[in-house]
């Protein structure tokens, strides 16, 4: 099970829920510890003009993939927009010898609309034809036949498939599964309410051994990332770690 983190995780959230913290150096040096193998991570609105990604070399460090929350926007669709904000993501990855962008279309820049989809698909060509090192993994709230239109832009477009993103949408996740599998690249592991309230693992709605299960059936061996729940305040590697060890009793299908 290659499993890792998103990044921010391991720090207080001082510079936001979900942000590069400022001591991000530190959150490398843990993974050993903690037995976690890669960092997603995270480039967001307000960090995109002062995020290292942009300015120091990386290349030495595990980040499975850049995590491009600055798209969650209703501009996604506006071609200065994404450009401005989707290109300089790629030349980093490129440059650091990252092999993933990872982009999530929900909230804000959800494609659950026809017309905002096929305007999406038509500016994304575009780019991962001009970035061909690099795989495009799309993290969405759509329903995998919709999903499936985006995927079939290029044999380098994926699923980041979000175990509690799809809990709270509703849909079945061995149906759900089934149809893009094939695709799927990496897992963000979060706990979910069908009310899309984001708990600790256990505690919601989302069948982690159903998961599991399919996927070791069908040999999945890509990424699994932590982004469960936080939980208390400046505790935040006792909670993954015990965030960890019960995601992973669950995969081995033993007692927790």
């Amino acid at each position: 099970m290659k499993i890792g983190i998103i990044q921010g995780r391991l720090s207080p959230p001082v510079e936001g829920f979900q942000e590069c913290p400022v001591d991000w150096e530190r959150e490398f040096k843990l993974l050993p510890e903690l037995g976690l193998n890669h960092i997603e991570w995270i480039v967001t609105k307000e960090s995109f003009n002062t995020n290292p990604i942009f300015t120091i070399d990386m290349s030495g460090y595990p980040i499975s993939s850049i995590c491009a929350d600055n798209l969650v926007d209703g501009r996604i669709t506006n071609k200065e927009y994404l450009y401005s904000n989707l290109i300089p993501l790629c030349e980093a990855a490129t440059r650091n010898g990252i092999d993933n962008i990872t982009i999530p279309l929900l909230e804000d820049s959800s494609v659950v609309d026809t017309t905002t989809r096929q305007n999406l698909c038509a500016l994304m060509a575009e780019i991962i034809d001009q970035y061909r090192s690099l795989n495009f993994l799309f993290e969405a709230e759509l329903p995998a036949d919709h999903l499936e239109e985006i995927l079939s832009l290029s044999d380098r477009c994926y699923v980041t498939y979000d175990t509690g993103n799809i809990t709270s949408c509703g849909f079945k996740h061995i149906e759900y599964l089934k149809q893009i599998f094939d695709r799927v690249k990496n897992v963000h592991l979060k706990d979910r309410t069908y009310d899309a309230q984001t708990v600790a693992p256990t505690t919601g709605d989302t069948n982690f051994k159903q998961i599991f299960h399919f996927l070791k059936k069908n040999g999945y061996n890509g990424l699994y990332t932590l982004q469960t729940a936080r939980g208390k305040f400046g505790d935040e590697i006792n909670t993954i770690k015990e965030h960890k060890r019960i995601m992973e009793a669950l995969y081995n299908e033993k007692s927790i």
